[in-house]
């Protein structure tokens, strides 16, 4: 025992804030956990969770006109977006309750309250001062909205999960994943939706052939995409607001949305003052360790700016309790990370692209590559297509990296995730069987590479 109030002090109660308390916990470690704004952080109340119920949402627009293809007569679909709304929120609070029930089952303290470091081993909760052996900071990201002209007539992804209302026409600023998908999510409710991206492509990052595809299936589903397109200002306008662009294009929308970027949350937090290093953009800076230049101050997830994802952040959370607590190691190999964007149709993503297998193994990388119609849409006459495509490493016919736009792509992807890190081989694909009639079975079946 310590003369500590706690052994693990955690401030922030996202994934990987409540990975870590609990998992401590459960060692017999003294923990408590402060939380200023929800349990369960981002992903749980203005991110994965509630974007991908609106994600299902969508999708029944395309669903309701594929019906007729198959036999179906269904009436002219209406949308209430106060219902959707208030089933969202009725399960977030459930799953709010979940994980304050989880963590008092585990005899962690939970404080309600910004909590800011005093110094290497006190933080101050409101009038409340606490001291602790160990301080992990897990506070995650928060969204960055830019200071331009007409500033305050935005509004970020947090904001979009409680509208008062649908608008009509929104104009959606970025290229990232969240903007990517927030369009498609949009789209599907009935909203006419402009996707504004000041770069050549959307979803920078990812292979070049999946950025290409998924432009095209917007498209094709009524979303405006403008490339290499800035927004220099926003005016409010008696119909809504207008923005121009640089090249003094206007666009005129009921709600603008930017998705710009995420900066880690460090505000309020006393970083300062206790000499704790960031970056430029105020990132935590750790070791290997997730240790930070103060010795007894950790931190972890989206607050480092590493690898913002979720399974990321409660990985780190495993592996940093581990080393601490235990005598096992388990280090998080942070190659062939899978991840997906539920935009319509899904990506889903492992592994190099064909960008970083030529960069790294230059010619000595084979591509493989099919588009085609999925079963359902032979029927349903949307015309939606399904993009896949493996890289193969020629000379040790390793498979570097899988990519796919189509339905279920996530959920196909986390199989071929375990094959990869597995080191799963060309062969090894070729000769296992397919299940058919899927989508899947694609990926063993590919034969023929791209010239």
């Amino acid at each position: 025992m310590t003369n500590y109030d706690y052994d693990l002090f955690v401030i922030g109660a996202g994934s990987g804030g409540v990975r870590a308390a609990r998992m401590a916990a459960a060692l017999g470690v003294r923990v408590g956990i402060a939380e200023n704004r929800y349990l369960g952080g981002t992903c749980v109340n203005v991110g994965c969770v509630p974007k991908k119920l609106f994600v299902y949402a969508a999708h029944f627009h395309d669903d309701f006109a594929a019906a007729k293809g198959f036999g179906w007569s269904v009436g002219e679909p209406q949308f209430d977006w106060a219902t959707l709304r208030q089933q969202k929120n009725q399960e977030i609070e459930r799953l709010q309750g979940i994980y304050g029930n989880l963590l008092s089952n585990s005899g962690v303290t939970v404080y309600d309250g910004q909590a800011q470091l005093l110094d290497a081993h006190s933080v101050q909760i409101g009038d409340q001062k606490l001291t602790a052996e160990r301080i992990l900071i897990a506070t995650g990201g928060w969204p960055v909205i830019p200071d331009i002209p007409g500033k305050e007539h935005i509004v970020s992804s947090n904001d979009m999960f409680a509208l008062e209302a649908l608008p009509k026409r929104l104009v959606i600023v970025g290229g990232g994943y969240i903007a990517v998908e927030f369009a498609g999510i949009m789209n599907g409710l009935g909203v006419e939706t402009t996707l504004c991206c000041r770069g050549d492509k959307l979803l920078r990052g990812f292979d070049d052939d999946i950025r290409d595809f998924v432009a095209q299936e917007m498209r094709k589903k009524g979303i405006t995409i403008l490339l290499d397109s800035h927004i220099e200002a926003i005016h409010k306008s008696a119909g809504g607001y207008q923005l121009i662009t640089d090249s003094k294009q206007i666009l005129v929308a009921d709600l603008v949305l930017y998705a710009t970027g995420r900066s880690p949350n460090t505000a309020g937090l006393g970083l300062e003052a206790v000499g704790v290093a960031t970056t430029d953009i105020g990132a935590i800076k750790i070791n290997a360790d997730y240790q930070t230049n103060i010795p007894s101050i950790y931190a972890l997830g989206d607050v480092t700016h590493h690898i913002s994802l979720t399974p990321v952040a409660t990985a780190e959370a495993m592996a940093l309790v581990n080393q601490l607590y235990t005598d096992k190691r388990t280090p998080v190999d942070y190659d062939n990370i899978p991840t997906a964007v539920f935009c319509q149709p899904n990506v889903g993503t492992v592994g190099l692209t064909e960008a970083e297998a030529r960069k790294r193994f230059a010619d000595d990388v084979v591509v493989y590559k099919s588009v085609f119609t999925p079963m359902k849409h032979t029927l349903s006459g949307l015309g939606e297509k399904t993009l896949m495509k493996m890289l193969v490493q020629g000379s040790t016919d390793k498979v570097l990296g899988i990519h796919m736009v189509g339905a279920d792509a996530g959920e196909i992807i986390q199989g071929m995730a375990v094959a990869i890190r597995a080191g799963a081989t060309k062969a090894v694909f070729d000769s296992t069987i397919g299940i058919h009639p899927t989508a899947a079975e694609e990926f063993v079946t590919m034969r023929t590479a791209v010239k």
